[in-house]
């Protein structure tokens, strides 16, 4: 079975051409090591559907959790050389945290509170 799910942030703005979107998704590590990256950046591409909802939807640093499945291809650049490329084929993205907690707190989500502080029990 060939499934994969990932969370991370967004690490570009989404591009779109062909009918498709393509996307990188920065992962942390669990394990990270000295002189080593701390995180792993999958290239996503989406169709249809997902593919609306990413254009309409995400933004560069945005937190997302992802289902798909993994592909390998290969290519021949210009330069004549052989390379592999590995994605993710994105059936589902949704959303890994609040429009708020991306956002930060705002100092007007904060109310000023006077306390006596003779009333409080533990003094």
């Amino acid at each position: 079975m060939n499934r994969a799910i990932i969370s991370g942030r967004l690490s570009r703005e989404p591009y779109t051409g062909n009918g498709v979107v393509k996307f990188t998704v920065a992962v942390d590590r669990k394990y990270k090591q000295e002189g080593q990256p701390d995180a792993d950046f999958i290239d996503c591409v989406a169709f249809g559907k997902t593919m609306e909802f990413v254009n309409n939807y995400l933004k560069k640093g945005m937190k997302v959790i992802l289902e798909g499945r993994i592909t390998v291809g290969s290519y021949t650049t210009k330069d004549g050389y052989h390379a592999n490329s590995t994605s993710i084929m994105v059936d589902s993205v949704e959303f890994a945290e609040s429009k708020k907690a991306e956002q930060g707190p705002r100092a007007e989500e904060f109310m000023e509170i006077d306390i006596d502080d003779d009333s409080l029990p533990f003094n």
